[in-house]
C-alpha cells in the first residue's frame, strides 16, 4: 500500500519536488501560490525572491544547467504567469528541466473575472514538455512527479503546473510519490556503428560537442571517444570546457579550417543552427548525434543520425574496433591554425587603446578568474567577444541564452549560480544594452547576500543592430543608447557597489576589487562603440 501524505496543497507539492531532488524556490510574491511558500518556510525549505518573473525562471534554469536536476519557478496568477514566459521558452530551447508551477484563479468562480484570470496553458504549452492545470488537492503529487519525469526525459525541457487557489488552499491526503524513473532512450547499434566507422575512417574528422553532453552527463564519454579515435574537438553552450583547453584533441581557433577542410564532422548534442551554419559544412559528411529522436535535423542530408543516451553513444565509439585511418597530420594541421589564432587572439587582449577594446576587457578577466569560475553572458555584441577570447576550464562553468537568445537572463542565472556555488566567482558579462532587463534584481543579490561581479561593456550603443542597419541603409534608427551612462550607480544605490573604467590600466585592479568586494559589485567599462564584432547577420 503506498505511504500517504497529508497537508494543504503546498505541503503536497514541497513532498513531492523533494522527492525528485528540488532544494530551492525562486519566486516574486504573489496571494495565488501562498500554500507554496507556507510550506517552504515550515520546512526550512530555501526561498529566493526576484524583482521580475523572468528572473525567478531564469535562476531555476541556471540551477537546472549546473546542477543537472531540476530547477523551481513559483509564478503567481496572470502577468506572474505570462512575465515568465520567456525564461521558460530559453530553458525549452536549451533542454533545460525547469518546472514553473503558476497559481490560478480558482476554478469555482471561472469565467467570472476573478483577480488576474487567464486560462496559461494554451500560452505555455508550445514552449513546454509538459503543461497542465491540477484539478485537486490529492492529485498535486502524482502532476508535479509526471511534470518533473517529463522534464528530466530525453530531450530535456522545461514543464509547466497551473494550480487553481482553491486546489492549492484545500487540505487533502494524497499518495505519496515514488521514487524518480527517468527513461533511458537505447541508440540504434547499427547508426552508432556507422558512426563510429565514418568518425575513425575518415581522413579529416571533426568533432563539434554541444550542452546535451554537458546536460546528459556525457562528459567522460566525451572524452574518451576522441581520444579513442583521436578527432580534434571543438565546442559551443555548456559543451565549453568538455576538454580543458590544454588538451592536445581541444580546439577553439581553428574551426574555419576544420570545417573548411573536414571530410566528416560529428555534431553531437547539440542543433545543426544558425551557430553552426544550419550544418552545411561544405563536402564534408555530417553525422548528428542526439539524445533523442526529435532533435535529428530535418534540414540537412546527414549520413547518420544516431539518437539516444549519449553516454552509450559514445562510450561505443570509444569501443569501436574497426579499421582507422591516422589523424595525426590532420590534427598537427589544426594545431597550427590553433596557435596562431592564439597568438592573434593575445594581441587584441592586450591592447592599450583607449576607448578600450572589448578584447582587452577578457584579456584582464583571464587574469583574475580562478579555474572554477562559473562565467555568465547577457548581451549581444559584447558577449560575443566573450565566446571568442575566453575559455572555460571547466565544463559546466558556462552560462549563455543559447539559440534563443533571450537577453535579461543574467541576474537570474546569477543568482542561480551563486545559490548553486556559494564559495565560487560567479561573473556577468553584460552589455549595456542587456542591462535594461535584468538590473533591478542587483537589489534581489544584495538584500540576500549573493554576491557577484558584473562586468558592462558600456559602448552606448545596440551594437549588433547600429552597425549593420549603417551598412544596410546609411543612416540607423533605435540603437542608440545613453553615451557613458553610471551603471555602477544604479548597483550602488541598489545595494551594491561599483565603478566606472575609463582607461585600460585600470581594469586589472578594479576586477580584483570587485571580486574581492563581498557584495554584488558591477564594473562599467566605458568601450569604443566603433569596435563591434566581426560577424555576418545570423537572422537567415
Amino acid at each position: 500500500m503506498a505511504e500517504m501524505i497529508e497537508g494543504h496543497g503546498g505541503d503536497l507539492a514541497l513532498a513531492a519536488l523533494r522527492a525528485y531532488g528540488v532544494t530551492e524556490m525562486f519566486t516574486l510574491s504573489g496571494g495565488h501560490v501562498f500554500p507554496l511558500y507556507d510550506a517552504a518556510h515550515k520546512a526550512g525549505f530555501p526561498i529566493y525572491d526576484v524583482r521580475h518573473e523572468q528572473s525567478a525562471v531564469f535562476a531555476a534554469e541556471a540551477v537546472a544547467k549546473l546542477q543537472r536536476r531540476p530547477g523551481l519557478a513559483v509564478l503567481t496568477a496572470g502577468p506572474g504567469v505570462t512575465n515568465g514566459i520567456s525564461g521558460l521558452t530559453s530553458a525549452f530551447f536549451n533542454a533545460s528541466p525547469v518546472l514553473v508551477m503558476g497559481g490560478r484563479a480558482p476554478a469555482f468562480r471561472w469565467g467570472s473575472g476573478s483577480l488576474q484570470e487567464i486560462d496559461h496553458v494554451p500560452l505555455v504549452k508550445p514552449v513546454t514538455k509538459y503543461a497542465a492545470t491540477v484539478g485537486g488537492t490529492d492529485e498535486i503529487p502524482a502532476e508535479v512527479a509526471k511534470a518533473l519525469t517529463a522534464a528530466l526525459t530525453a530531450h530535456r525541457g522545461p514543464a509547466f503546473l497551473d494550480l487553481p487557489l482553491e486546489v492549492l488552499f484545500s487540505s487533502e491526503d494524497a499518495a505519496a510519490p515514488g521514487a524518480p524513473e527517468i527513461p533511458v532512450i537505447e541508440p540504434d547499434p547499427d547508426d552508432v556503428a556507422r558512426a563510429a566507422a565514418l568518425l575513425a575512417g575518415a581522413e579529416r574528422p571533426v568533432i563539434i560537442a554541444g550542452s546535451d553532453v554537458w546536460g546528459g552527463n556525457a562528459i567522460a564519454e566525451l572524452r574518451a571517444a576522441a581520444e579513442a579515435l583521436q578527432v580534434p574537438v571543438f565546442t559551443n553552450g555548456m559543451g565549453r570546457g568538455a576538454l580543458p583547453p590544454g588538451h592536445p584533441l581541444s580546439f577553439a581557433k581553428a574551426r574555419r579550417p576544420a570545417l573548411n577542410e573536414a571530410d566528416v564532422v560529428a555534431v553531437i548534442g547539440t542543433p545543426l543552427d544558425f551557430r553552426l551554419g544550419f550544418g552545411e559544412f561544405g563536402a564534408a559528411q555530417v553525422v548528428h548525434i542526439v539524445d533523442a529522436p526529435s532533435q535529428r535535423a530535418g534540414h540537412v542530408e546527414t549520413a547518420v543520425s544516431p539518437a539516444g543516451d549519449l553516454r552509450l553513444i559514445l562510450t561505443a565509439l570509444a569501443n569501436h574496433t574497426g579499421s582507422r585511418a591516422d589523424h595525426t597530420e590532420w590534427v598537427e594541421g589544426l594545431r597550427t591554425a590553433e596557435d596562431a589564432g592564439k597568438a592573434r587572439d593575445a594581441e587584441a587582449m592586450a591592447a592599450e587603446s583607449d576607448p578600450i577594446k572589448p578584447a582587452r576587457i577578457y584579456g584582464e578577466l583571464r587574469k583574475v578568474l580562478a579555474p572554477d569560475a562559473v562565467t555568465i553572458g547577457d548581451g549581444g555584441d559584447f558577449v560575443s567577444y566573450a565566446g571568442r577570447f575566453l575559455e572555460p576550464a571547466q565544463p559546466g562553468t558556462w552560462l549563455d541564452p543559447g539559440p534563443y537568445g533571450c537577453l535579461g537572463t543574467g541576474l537570474g542565472y546569477a543568482m542561480g549560480a551563486r545559490v548553486t556555488y556559494p564559495d565560487r566567482q560567479i561573473c556577468v558579462l553584460m552589455g549595456d544594452g542587456a542591462a535594461g532587463f535584468s538590473l533591478m534584481d542587483a537589489e534581489s543579490l544584495a538584500r540576500q547576500g549573493l554576491p557577484v561581479v558584473i562586468v558592462v561593456g558600456n559602448n552606448g550603443i545596440w551594437g549588433l543592430e547600429k552597425h549593420p542597419m549603417q551598412a544596410m541603409y546609411g543612416y540607423d534608427v533605435a540603437a542608440d543608447l545613453q553615451p557613458g551612462l553610471r551603471y555602477d550607480r544604479v548597483v550602488e544605490a541598489l545595494g551594491g557597489a561599483g565603478e566606472t573604467v575609463e582607461k585600460s590600466s585600470d581594469l586589472g585592479p578594479a576586477l580584483t576589487r570587485a571580486f574581492d568586494a563581498g557584495v554584488p559589485y558591477l564594473v562599467n567599462v566605458l568601450t569604443d562603440p566603433a569596435d563591434a564584432y566581426p560577424r555576418s547577420s545570423n537572422l537567415a
